[in-house]
């Protein structure tokens, strides 16, 4: 908790300084030219130099992530003067780091020998991730330039869905074979410039490619070089098909703290390898999206995104929420009799909409949860059930006496108190069914249980609320 704290008061001191840089030359370039002068230019043209100099010293000395970070922090127009100070070797690596709304931006200010440029730094897996966002003569640009190997990479990665395994996977890793010394592998590795990133492990494969088993690094370093690959390999591992879902896969890797795992198909062919980096990303990208989706926004928007993109982004669950404050406000309409002959009923019905709407989202959260972490099955989904709507009977007989009370010793009715806990008690007993039943439909109709979820809640809890409350009574009060 405190690197991270550290790494974000290290990025936000970057981003005052970049700040700051771009501020005295704007403050300066303005006053040349309020000046003017037949010197003018020449002066401009030095103070121009003088603080891009300095802030592309600055910015030569940030990791890439660091700058991806101070890119979304911009606005569009002091975004660009950045992002052309940076140097074009680490064009690449930078697209990769910032948000997909901001590499929209930074993308359509670059043209497309820049593209090809950047691009072709990277490797297969992390061109497949750019690809998406790249005009289509960039990706045959591209292609043209890469190996037979790299363009079969490519072609891997771009062919599996966002959400699988194939789409996280690295083609970068060390393979070997079992019928070797490990003095052989030592030697081996010794003639490589670098390992790859995060490799903990090395892959034994045949001579067909296919996976025989895994040769941990500290079992090499520590073991005698004579032996045999075959005798130290550890013929039991995690694997994952490129065709699994990328979220059981991260959950593999929390369960057995894996650094890496291979990737191998169907026939037992080693395709490529999971890497902890790329889970992390992964679960990072997830939980930003469903706290987008929790929020009603349809896509990753960018802070400084124009006033119409922003509209758009966000219409849609505005649109959810109009219809169903007007299917709410219908449903008080109806009891208009009732609320003008005990206007306590006004001042009361907020309170049964509100509390069965937070418990709704609660049981909604943890649905939508034990949903992505693949623990809700057919045999637990009933016991679930039953537990959800045990919880909330307990908690609305326990709040709505509460309230009762309440309402009781201000209105000194004990009808309105009964009512009061009795409509808690079955309003919240409606926000439990329909909170374990909204995630579980939109799942099993194969859209995202996050996204809307809570919307919905909020809306039925709140009409529902309404109609329990005033229903009740107009029956036993009115």
């Amino acid at each position: 908790m405190a690197d991270r704290q550290d790494k974000r008061g290290g990025n936000e001191h970057h981003l005052q300084q970049v700040v700051a840089l771009l501020h005295r030359h704007e403050l300066v370039e303005n006053l040349v030219q309020r000046e003017g002068g037949a010197r003018q230019p020449l002066v401009e043209h030095l103070v121009h130099r003088q603080h891009l100099n300095e802030l592309q010293q600055l910015l030569d000395r940030l990791h890439p992530a660091d700058i991806a970070y101070v890119l979304e922090a911009l606005p569009l127009e002091q975004r660009l003067v950045v992002w052309d100070l940076v140097k074009a070797d680490r064009d690449g690596e930078i697209l990769l780091e910032v948000a997909d709304a901001v590499r929209e931006t930074l993308i359509a200010h670059m043209d497309e020998d820049e593209l090809v440029a950047a691009t072709g730094q990277l490797d297969a897996d992390e061109i497949a991730d750019l690809a998406p966002d790249l005009p289509e003569e960039v990706i045959q640009d591209v292609f043209k330039s890469l190996s037979g190997e790299e363009r079969e990479q490519l072609r891997s990665a771009m062919s599996y869905a966002e959400e699988t395994v194939g789409a996280q996977m690295d083609f970068e890793m060390i393979e070997i074979r079992e019928d070797v010394t490990l003095e052989v592998v030592l030697r081996y590795l010794r003639r490589l410039d670098q390992l790859p990133d995060h490799t903990d492990q090395l892959f034994v494969v045949d001579r067909e490619e296919r996976l025989r088993g895994l040769l941990p690094v500290n079992r090499l370093l520590v073991s005698d070089p004579e032996i045999m690959v075959a005798d130290v390999m550890t013929r039991e591992f995690t694997s994952f098909s490129p065709e699994q879902d990328a979220q059981e896969a991260a959950g593999a890797f929390e369960r057995y703290d894996l650094v890496s795992a291979p990737v191998v198909d169907g026939e037992g062919f080693l395709v490529g390898r999971m890497t902890v980096n790329a889970v992390v990303d992964y679960i990072r990208e997830s939980k930003d999206s469903e706290t987008l989706a929790a929020g009603g926004l349809a896509e990753d928007e960018d802070l400084f995104a124009s006033v119409w993109k922003s509209v758009r982004n966000r219409w849609a669950w505005l649109a959810v929420n109009l219809v169903t404050a007007f299917i709410a406000s219908r449903v008080i309409g109806v009891f208009e009799n009732s609320i003008a002959q005990l206007v306590a009923l006004a001042a009361l019905m907020p309170i049964v909409a509100g509390i069965g709407g937070n418990s709704g989202n609660q049981t909604t959260t943890m649905i939508v949860r034990a949903l992505a972490l693949g623990q809700i099955t057919r045999d637990n989904a009933r016991t679930l059930f039953i537990k959800e709507i045990s919880v909330s009977a307990l908690n609305g007989l326990l709040w709505g006496s509460i309230v009762g009370l309440f309402a009781f010793l201000i209105y000194h009715s004990w009808q309105l108190g009964l009512v009061m806990t009795g409509a808690m008690a079955l309003n919240l007993l409606l926000a439990a069914v329909m909170g374990v039943v909204i995630p579980l439909a939109m799942q099993r109709f194969g859209r995202d249980p996050a996204i809307g979820s809570s919307v919905m809640i909020t809306a039925i809890t709140d009409s529902g609320g309404f109609f329990i409350f005033l229903g009740l009574a107009t029956v036993f009060l009115v």
